[in-house]
């Protein structure tokens, strides 16, 4: 997994219109990258809602957010207009993005064994550095910690 200090690798994702965008793109200001393992799911659809809710909040605080998993970009824009979604999401399709950042690991349920995406967020600064890392996310709260890190974030650059 990529680690607080180490350049972000500069991906390309699908947005759910077919375009891409790369990480660079979002140079400039910060970034919450948070990744989750599939579309409308309970903890991914909490979990997104969560930072929709505080849409507005990054915003303010200069910050961009970016949800990604695996699903095609078709799911994603169904997931995004079902629950109204306010925070965009890209596709990771060919798991790239998913293996540079390390977080496609085998996972177990009821004794089986999978692959799948590690449920983890990375503040990538303005410069395209990784300033903070969850490598395990609790849904619950996380995306006002993780903009309450955007805010420690500026107040140490100040």
């Amino acid at each position: 997994m990529i680690e607080t200090g180490e350049m972000a690798p500069d991906a390309a994702l699908q947005k759910p219109d077919g375009t891409t965008a790369r990480l660079s793109d979002y140079r400039g200001r910060p970034l919450v990258l948070y990744f989750y393992p599939k579309d409308d799911t309970t903890g991914c659809t909490a979990e997104a809602r969560e930072f929709s809710a505080l849409a507005d909040d990054f915003e303010r605080a200069g910050a961009q957010v970016l949800g990604v998993s695996r699903d095609p970009p078709k799911s994603h824009a169904k997931f995004a207009a079902k629950y109204d979604l306010a925070v965009p999401l890209a596709s990771d399709p060919d798991g790239s993005v998913t293996e540079a950042f390390g977080v496609w690991v085998e996972k177990s349920m009821y004794g089986r064994k999978y692959m799948g995406i590690q449920r983890a967020t990375f503040l990538i600064d303005s410069d395209g550095r990784v300033a903070r890392v969850w490598p395990t996310v609790r849904v619950a709260g996380h995306a006002a910690e993780a903009l309450e890190a955007i805010r420690s974030l500026g107040r140490s650059a100040g």
